[in-house]
């Protein structure tokens, strides 16, 4: 029954981003913050991450409005651009727009020069990140919570605060995963020690009991 909460939650909250608009925006962010609790970064850099995916979104759509289809991912405050361009100028726009906001750390512009992929496409891309997910359970060599996958195009990208050997298992689900064209490493290697003390970090913050709010008390 675990196993199959965690996958649920997973697929979701690989699938949601990908088709926005198709699903209410409450079901993303129940699933974005079960999942959130066994993240290893911090809550504090989890806000942020999604704060510099909404800002670049924004900055982008002032820019250009409609006329392109990008993907802002962020990771530990990396952030990753995928989808399509115009040109070459607005592609290197587009990663200036990207790095200007505050607290990015570093961008991987796999943007490409190209029409507006279809939803067809894009909702490919989104069952075979689903995919990589479901058979992440199975493999049993690292958890599935601890890598993000993003499919454009049918490469898969891989970000996530890992150890090697976590890391060698996830790309090789990735790599045997039917549709996928290529795998992107761009994993943050942790060593075993590492790993350990983030985990143990998090489950020592979910642990901790709630701040007393009433702190007035009545005569």
């Amino acid at each position: 029954m675990k196993k199959k909460l965690i996958a649920a939650l997973l697929i979701g909250a690989t699938v949601l981003p990908a088709l926005q608009g198709c699903f209410p925006v409450v079901a993303a962010g129940v699933t974005t913050g079960v999942l959130a609790a066994v993240d290893r970064r911090t809550l504090g850099t989890q806000t942020e991450d999604e704060a510099i995916e909404w800002k670049a979104s924004g900055r982008l759509k002032d820019k250009f409005g409609n006329n392109t289809h990008i993907n802002f991912t962020s990771f530990n405050r990396k952030v990753l651009m995928t989808g399509e361009a115009p040109s070459e100028e607005a592609k290197a726009e587009i990663e200036r727009i990207s790095a200007s906001v505050s607290n990015v750390q570093g961008v991987y512009n796999h943007i490409r020069v190209a029409a507006p992929s279809s939803f067809a496409d894009r909702s490919n891309d989104a069952f075979i990140s689903s995919k990589i997910k479901t058979r992440s359970l199975d493999n049993g060599k690292f958890s599935p919570v601890h890598v993000k996958v993003v499919t454009e195009a049918g490469v898969a990208y891989l970000m996530g605060l890992v150890t090697e050997a976590e890391a060698d298992a996830a790309i090789s689900v990735a790599r045997t995963t039917a549709g996928v064209k290529k795998v992107v490493n761009l994993f943050e290697i942790v060593t075993p020690a590492e790993a350990r003390a983030l985990d143990l970090a998090q489950k020592s913050n979910n642990k901790a009991p709630p701040a007393d709010t009433d702190s007035q008390q009545k005569p």
